[in-house]
């Protein structure tokens, strides 16, 4: 395991060698200390599956099912899970770095110790995601989706787009937006208690404000 820092957030990632893990090429294999390279499981149905200290490259998930089950100290980058369905899954101690999540659906999905980098999730729905440790988004496309009931405080969201992010019943409180973009975020104020914000934010947090309390600004 190595450790990252992002601001204050540590998080604990794995150090795979590709070198002690085991090609594997069919998704009814076990998925334990495997290397996977560019696979096509499109559409592939994953249940109560136990995806372990595994590196995953280049694979296309689009359209899978993932239900309950846990991925656990992997490495997954350049993998599209676009359209996919996640629920009730846990993800732990992985670091995902430029995979697309486009109108990926979210559901009761428990996060720790997690790093996604540079990853797309414009459309995508978090409902009821919950950070039961460690979880930072960096570089990432979050434009256009709607998280709703999500539970992810001291979440670091830094130099993330967030335009036109919709945010419902969600806390974030402690969580770090530095660097993002806030312009059309959709959120009722109080969602956004206790966030950390860069002084060149502000501009874009006053709009913010003046959107959601529905003032009147006059010159005159």
């Amino acid at each position: 395991m190595r450790t990252t820092m992002l601001g204050d957030v540590k998080i604990l990632l794995p150090d795979l060698d590709p070198d002690d893990l085991d090609s594997v090429t069919d998704p009814a294999d076990s998925l334990v200390e495997a290397l996977v390279e560019g696979a096509p499981w499109r559409g592939t149905r994953f249940e109560d599956s136990s995806v372990r200290s595994s590196r995953i490259t280049g694979a296309d998930l689009s359209e899978s099912t993932w239900e309950a089950g846990a991925i656990y100290g992997c490495e997954i980058s350049r993998t599209d899970f676009s359209g996919a369905t996640l629920t009730g899954i846990t993800i732990e101690r992985c670091a995902v770095t430029g995979a697309r999540f486009t109108g990926t659906r979210l559901t009761d999905v428990r996060l720790k110790d997690v790093l996604f980098d540079g990853c797309r999730f414009d459309y995508a729905t978090f409902q009821r995601v919950t950070a039961a440790g460690s979880v930072a988004f960096t570089d990432c496309t979050l434009a256009n989706a709607t998280w709703s009931s999500c539970r992810l405080p001291r979440v670091a969201l830094r130099s993330c787009d967030l335009a036109g992010l919709d945010l419902d019943s969600c806390h974030l409180d402690g969580a770090d937006l530095r660097g993002s973009r806030l312009q059309g975020l959709k959120t009722p104020l109080e969602n956004l208690h206790g966030v950390t914000l860069g002084e060149d934010q502000l501009p874009d947090f006053t709009q913010l404000t003046v959107d959601a309390l529905g003032l009147t600004v006059r010159n005159d």
